[in-house]
């Protein structure tokens, strides 16, 4: 290889890097886009001349790869803690009383802008970025490093060849926000709510080149692990994190005192519109390292930190209408439109009002001058009518008896607030429980998916679930992206359906109170779907885990006679109504190495999910549950099994792997 080519794609990296973190860190370029542009094509068409040239810190890296076919799980080194929450000066207060009884009045915090982001945690080995993961449930998150890659802030290469995990805060600045949302208005996709949500989305794309498109940033804030470095303080790791090359939000402040911490808050509180993207609240650390360690942590959270968060934003506007809307349970949701009005930095023309209880308490009439904010800055709600504002003009707002949409008579059931329609053919409840009638855990019907039932729906070919088991090729081959064999394949899923037990139909019908593990015992319990209809409440309740709530609820669905019509014609397509799986009393579970046994899944099956490694332990006699405890008698791993694995070895419950598991099944 000439030594000529070599160096000059070396020189081109370091000058890219360098114009890179001039433009995307310090916000302060030294040459102008066409410069950079130039460099970047010289050194695309060198690469591709000489592949063998390429490395994985190259500049020409982050434009995204070959899309995914899914997400590896990742095992954190250090677990990802949530930070516990302070709402107001008292909770701060309390913070501030409970560290400095453990460590002493010699304490000072730092705090730091609370981004409204996505969690991630970055690993770089001697300098290299190898590997980012999401926070998942702190203990396994997914390898998004491809996408991270795209984010022109984040170096590929450290200043130091050191090793790191470090975690950060992945967001969307609110210009790349309104760009990438008035693309998607454009091109008649539905809009991002806000940029956390766009962010979060971005980084989930199993194709980096559409994450790369959004112009996503990153500020770094915490230092997971770096082994051979001695920090003594939160501050002097912040600054190393930026000695490094790595992005951190400049605005953080050293504070002696819990008084100097709510001044922070104040300051922010008031000027938080100003910055260039959107931040929920304020993060205080205990500074000291040796401090945070002798503090330690609670089951979830750090007792050296807590997060502050903002109290919602509230706005006054008018309220101009109430309209309804159905759910997949039939329950009716009074839903307030506005005047659009901005609240938390999105525009809010509709706010939920939850029920007709609610609007009664508060008095809130169509014309009324109301307050509107953000619960957790994220849904819009209404809460509280501005009195003296009235004209007399106002309209006071009566549910209706009727359902909106099917006209069918609304119930209120025993102990609830919310009005009901209980009719299953209502059209408003029939797309969503379409759509849950055919999930996995129900009648899993492979290929109807959310999409071809909203064909369906358009095509005037289904309006309700039994419509499903009359569908023929001609009706599916005239879909789009619907080919023979698709549409075949469709038909199969549908018939095979029929077959299923009745576990699953009950779990289908979408009964309220009635889930998944409450349709296998009532199945278990009356055999026949006949002789759960002709169940008196008495009967109901005689049986386990059914309490008066649920058995209210099965009595009303089944006495309706449009429920019944549409048994029987689930009944007349050849749908099973019987139940097929073993008695819980079955004695085949007798000698089963599960028989009365309490077993946690932990990690990733190969031979089958953790849902149906469930019910093949139960139909054993076995008791599946999601914690480890003293009471637990065996644990199977699969593959990345974490902090479960971990308790069980500490507490010396029994492990199994997958293959003595699959071989117990067999036996």
């Amino acid at each position: 290889m000439d030594k000529n080519i070599t160096d000059r794609v070396r020189r081109l990296r370091e000058l890219l890097d360098k114009y890179n973190y001039e433009y995307h860190v310090l916000d302060n370029p030294s040459v102008p886009d066409s410069e950079y542009d130039r460099l970047m094509q010289e050194l695309i068409e060198l690469e591709t001349r000489y592949p063998e040239l390429v490395t994985p810190d190259s500049p020409t890296q982050r434009v995204g790869g070959e899309p995914l076919k899914a997400f590896k799980k990742v095992t954190h080194k250090t677990p990802m803690l949530s930070l516990s929450n302070a709402f107001n000066e008292g909770d701060l207060r309390d913070f501030d009383r409970r560290v400095r009884q453990a460590v002493g009045d010699e304490v000072s915090y730092v705090c730091e802008l609370k981004i409204d982001g996505l969690a991630v945690s970055l690993t770089y080995e001697e300098g290299l970025f190898v590997l980012g993961a999401t926070r998942g449930d702190g203990t396994t998150g997914e390898d998004i490093t491809q996408n991270l890659k795209t984010i022109r802030s984040l170096p590929l290469r450290l200043k130091e060849p050191v090793d790191l995990e470090v975690r950060g805060e992945v967001y969307m600045p609110r210009r790349s926000f309104e760009r990438l949302n008035k693309k998607r208005e454009a091109e008649g996709e539905t809009l991002f709510a806000n940029p956390r949500n766009a962010a979060a989305g971005s980084l989930r794309q199993l194709d980096p080149k559409i994450a790369a498109e959004r112009q996503l940033d990153i500020f770094l804030y915490q230092i997971g692990s770096a082994p051979g470095r001695a920090l003594r303080t939160h501050s002097e790791g912040l600054e190393w994190l930026k000695a490094l090359g790595l992005k951190t939000n400049p605005e953080w402040r050293r504070c002696a005192t819990i008084d100097d911490v709510l001044d922070y808050i104040d300051y922010w509180t008031k000027k938080r519109p100003e910055l260039a993207y959107d931040i929920d609240g304020i993060v205080i650390k205990v500074d000291d390292l040796d401090q945070q360690r002798r503090l330690g942590f609670t089951a979830k959270s750090p007792r050296w930190a807590i997060a502050y968060k903002f109290p919602a934003e509230e706005v006054v506007t008018t309220l101009e209408d109430i309209e309804l809307t159905v759910g997949r349970t039939g329950v009716i949701t009074p839903t307030a439109v506005l005047k659009p009005v901005q609240v938390a930095g999105t525009t809010v023309s509709r706010a939920t009002l939850h029920n007709e209880d609610l609007i009664r308490e508060k008095d809130i009439r169509i014309g009324d001058h109301v307050i509107v904010h953000k619960a957790g800055d994220i849904i819009p709600e209404v809460v509280g009518v501005l009195f003296d504002r009235r004209t007399g003009n106002e309209v006071p707002y009566r549910m209706p008896d009727r359902c909106p949409e099917c006209e069918g008579e609304l119930v209120r059931l025993e102990g609830e607030v919310a009005l009901r329609c209980i009719n299953p053919k209502c059209p408003a409840q029939i797309r969503e429980g379409l759509i849950h009638f055919v999930s996995r855990n129900a009648m899993n019907i492979e290929g109807l998916g959310e999409k071809v039932i909203t064909q369906l729906f358009e095509r005037d070919l289904i309006h309700d679930v039994a419509d499903l088991y009359a569908l023929k090729y001609e009706d599916l081959i005239k879909m789009e992206r619907m080919g023979d064999k698709s549409a075949n394949n469709l038909l199969a899923a549908i018939a095979a359906s029929k077959e299923n037990s009745l576990e699953r139909l009950l779990f289908g019908l979408g009964i309220r109170y009635v889930g998944e593990k409450a349709a296998k015992t009532l199945a278990q319990a009356f055999g026949h779907i006949d002789r759960l209809i002709a169940a008196t409440k008495e009967e109901l309740l005689a049986v386990d885990e059914v309490g008066e709530k649920m058995a209210d609820s099965i009595r009303t669905f089944f006495d309706n006679p449009d429920c019944l019509a549409l048994i029987d014609e689930l009944k007349a397509h050849g749908v099973n109504m019987a139940y097929k799986g073993p008695a819980p009393s079955d004695e085949s579970a007798a000698d089963s190495p599960f028989n009365g046994k309490t077993v946690v899944l932990t990690g990733k099956l190969e031979a089958m999910s953790r849902g149906e490694a469930q019910k093949e332990i139960e139909r054993r006699g076995g008791k599946v549950t999601g914690s480890v405890s003293r009471k637990t008698d065996l644990v199977i791993a699969g593959s990345d099994a974490g902090s479960k694995l971990s308790k069980a070895r500490e507490l010396g419950v029994e492990v199994w792997d997958e293959a003595r598991f699959l071989e117990a099944l067999k036996s």
